[in-house]
């Protein structure tokens, strides 16, 4: 079946229907969601119900479209406070962990390349190549199971998690580019190289914190009648710190991710759509971007390649992953305790991330592409289904799982920004009501009041005659803690 204007929307709705009545179903299940979108992309391509799409620059593009929105949600969701205890250790895991991940890798596949029992022969130079494409671990997959499933982790792990995985795509990103450049032309000077990464890191960053500090000064200066209009806004200024920090030559990704940062940590107009916008976007653009990625694809071919592609997936959970993560912690000595660094390395996630690089190879037409390409989607496969459905029950073994702190109140019920006060919630209990079963009578801390009371499935008003009533639940407002 090919895409005509015809069936394209008729396509396009069946398979989003499919995926989230499959997500759904296999989350109760403990299976990655996002895995099961890549699954119902196959099952709709060429060797499944017939689907023909195989042009990997449209991937390309739609992966790079669907990460800045993913990227800059996330970088929204990390609060400076909590990624502050833990920024040094976050950066040198999503710089140098990439780095020493993908030399161990590029190493190991070397090595193995050429056996007699080996069916890919790649030279040092497409071997490393084929390291840097998933040498990151993966933000869509990182934040969707941490989030979907709700955990919780000591130590700051779960903001260490979010930062690596948040901000190590750019070096995993230059080192793909740099090589295919090494691979495709005469070869570039160390200076050189180090230059173009240098140049990349310094001027995203910066790109990231400029557009981010400007996105918050357009979003409460500027006066729109339609507040729909708000999030559609701030979107277009998410894909132009993309595009303009790439015309710079500063890392378009890196950039996205900081000026969400920004955003996401500073008073902004409208807030809780802007929120509710970006996070609907975010899992459109997360099982879009899975299902082409699953389209894209032959499974047959990956038969070929998957004796190969374990041992390399085998060898990067087991050894290279680890192996980075212990060296890039060392320096940090007892702040992080052995049992937190095996569970960083076991939550090293590969995802979309690193088959959108994988296409960058087959557009460049660098030799051994097709084997690349599919060796990664192997391995990606590999790693959503071992490390993706054992992240919970790894924690849990660890001992490193925590409550979920409270979010919200349980009326639903939130204030603007602008309001400089807090709701909560608080069931009233016998206890409560020894002086008095009245509000009047009720003992509150100063400057506190309640606004609703929730009796069953009854909401009453409040008054100071009211009389409460154990399991009665009072929404409270109160000034907020300077």
């Amino acid at each position: 079946m090919l895409f005509t204007t015809g069936n394209i929307l008729l396509i396009g709705s069946i398979l989003l229907f499919v995926s989230i009545v499959v997500g759904k179903t296999g989350y109760r299940f403990g299976v990655p969601t996002l895995l099961l979108f890549l699954l119902v992309g196959m099952l709709f391509g060429s060797d499944g119900l017939g689907i023909q799409f195989h042009n990997a620059f449209e991937a390309q593009f739609i992966g790079m479209v669907a990460l800045c929105v993913i990227l800059f949600s996330g970088g929204m969701d990390t609060g400076l406070r909590e990624i502050k205890p833990i920024l040094a250790p976050g950066i040198v895991l999503s710089t140098v962990g990439v780095l020493l991940t993908a030399l161990l890798t590029g190493v190991f596949i070397w090595w193995i390349s050429g056996m007699s029992w080996s069916n890919i022969y790649f030279p040092i130079t497409t071997s490393l190549l084929l390291a840097a494409t998933m040498s990151s671990t993966d933000s869509a997959s990182v934040f969707a199971i941490l989030r979907s499933q709700k955990i919780n982790l000591k130590h700051n792990l779960r903001p260490m998690l979010e930062l690596e995985s948040g901000s190590n795509d750019p070096m995993a990103f230059m080192l793909t580019i740099v090589l295919i450049q090494l691979i495709n032309t005469a070869g570039m000077g160390v200076a050189a190289i180090v230059t173009s990464f240098l140049v990349q890191f310094a001027v995203g960053a910066l790109a990231g914190y400029v557009f981010g500090r400007l996105a918050v000064l357009m979003l409460n200066r500027l006066n729109i009648d339609n507040q729909s209009l708000y999030p559609i806004l701030l979107l277009a200024f998410v894909f132009f710190t993309y595009s303009f920090t790439d015309l710079l030559s500063g890392n378009g990704y890196l950039a996205v991710y900081i000026a969400g940062i920004i955003v996401g940590n500073r008073k902004i107009k409208y807030r809780r759509e802007i929120y509710t916008f970006m996070d609907g976007l975010t899992w459109l653009g997360q099982i879009i971007m899975f299902l082409c990625l699953g389209l894209l694809v032959n499974p047959h071919e990956m038969l070929d390649v998957a004796v190969v592609a374990t041992l390399i997936g085998v060898f990067m959970i087991v050894v290279g992953r680890p192996l980075s993560v212990y060296l890039c912690l060392l320096p940090f000595g007892k702040r992080i305790t052995a049992k937190s660094r095996l569970f960083v390395s076991w939550v090293g996630l590969r995802g979309a991330v690193p088959i959108i690089f994988a296409t960058y190879p087959v557009v460049e037409n660098v030799p051994g592409a097709g084997q690349i390409f599919n060796i990664v989607f192997f391995i990606t496969i590999i790693s959503l289904i071992v490390q993706g459905t054992t992240v919970s029950r790894m924690a849990h073994w660890l001992g490193l799982s925590a409550p979920m702190p409270k979010e919200g109140n349980d009326f639903g019920v939130e204030l603007p920004d602008e309001i400089d006060s807090n709701l909560s919630d608080m069931t009233v209990t016998d206890e409560m009501l020894t002086a008095g079963d009245t509000l009047k009578d009720f003992s509150l801390p100063q400057g506190t009041l309640v606004m609703i009371v929730k009796r069953d499935n009854s909401y009453l008003v409040p008054n100071g005659s009211l009389r409460l009533q154990p399991g009665d639940k009072l929404l409270l407002i109160s000034q907020s803690q300077q």
